[in-house]
């Protein structure tokens, strides 16, 4: 008589250790599941942003926001508040090192905050390394523009005539971008600080406090002032970005403005955080099932249609840059010669 797995026929002791097994197997992914649902069901998250209200990371994140609560389990309500500082650098701050390390609370902030502590900046008090990095709802090519009336609206011109741009922190877009035309391409900008965002740099424009603004991307340039860009009220003057906009081949780009190797570098190390144009992140030293779940419900937000239809409509640009590819990222440039990192900074001190 053949016996082979007879003992499955019988409730013998080795069947049951399998059987508990396969059991617990099988439980296994719905328990933690529900151990996560349980953790946030009930509660508040909180999505912080950098800047005033008006802007397009204030615009991100409340898209973001009003879409992502129903990706995390236990349909956690979302806020989303303004917490407007140095361009985003006391957000990166308060989130690293205060901010409640379970999931709760997360941020957007400039995305040329993470190279701070890379250019020795002493306000950074983060390694960027260390951030729960969330993803991005966005990669975009940023550009410098000039008012109609503006004394400069060429990179030439500029090259002769003083321009004034609104800055919004020392270390964001709107003044690192300046600075480094001036040090690399001769130009001739003058840098007006005390702007909390893009909404104000924007009206300083409009008004006549400045000429222009240095840190725009095109798409929220054509979302947020479409009649400026139909009637030339806006000139670009420079692209900043790896490649140029499609819709844009003749604005200059500001890579093609190096004269040496070094400084194509120096340019390249500033704009590669364009990669991950509105970058969100939670406080470092997260539980792994917590950061696996967050990660999970931002990528399964920007990738849903509700979110892109409205993203879209708002003319967002929207696209997906997952966390772990901004972890990437950040080792690359983290990596970069010192040499290179030291022009830089020279360049934007």
């Amino acid at each position: 008589m053949d016996t082979f797995g007879s003992d499955a026929l019988r409730p013998g002791r080795n069947s049951g250790v399998a059987l508990a097994a396969v059991a617990f197997s099988v439980l296994a992914l719905p328990v933690f599941a529900q151990s996560e649902a349980d953790f946030f069901r009930g509660k508040t998250v909180t999505i912080s942003v950098g800047f005033g209200p008006g802007g397009g990371y204030d615009r991100h994140a409340r898209t973001l926001g009003r879409h992502i609560g129903r990706h995390l389990p236990g349909n956690p309500s979302i806020v989303v508040k303004n917490v407007p500082g140095a361009a985003g650098l006391v957000l990166a701050n308060t989130l690293f090192n205060t901010a409640p390390k379970d999931g709760t609370e997360f941020g957007t902030f400039n995305r040329t905050v993470p190279l701070d502590p890379l250019l020795d900046n002493p306000q950074a008090r983060f390694d960027a390394r260390q951030f729960t990095w969330l993803g991005s709802t966005s990669n975009e090519i940023n550009t410098c523009v000039a008012w109609h009336t503006a004394p400069a609206k060429s990179i030439a011109e500029l090259r002769q005539h003083e321009l004034m741009v609104a800055g919004t922190g020392p270390n964001a877009d709107a003044v690192i971008y300046p600075k480094l035309l001036n040090a690399i391409a001769g130009t001739k900008f003058k840098i007006i600080s005390g702007y909390k965002g893009s909404a104000d740099s924007l009206l300083a424009m409009e008004n006549g406090e400045t000429h222009g603004f240095c840190a725009w991307g095109w798409i929220t340039m054509e979302a947020e002032r479409p009649q400026w860009v139909r009637e030339r009220k806006v000139i670009p003057l420079v692209q900043f970005g790896l490649k140029k906009h499609p819709d844009h081949p003749d604005t200059p780009l500001a890579l093609d403005l190096a004269k040496t190797e070094e400084e194509r570098q120096a340019i390249e190390l500033v704009v590669s955080p364009l990669l991950f144009a509105r970058p969100f992140a939670a406080p470092p030293g997260l539980p792994e099932a917590r950061k696996a779940t967050l990660r999970a419900a931002f990528d399964a937000t920007v990738k849903d249609p509700e979110f892109l239809s409205e993203a879209t409509k708002q003319k967002l640009e929207p696209e997906l840059v997952t966390g772990a590819e901004i972890d990437a990222v950040l080792a690359r440039l983290y990596k970069t010669p010192k040499g290179v990192i030291e022009r830089v900074k020279a360049a934007t001190n």
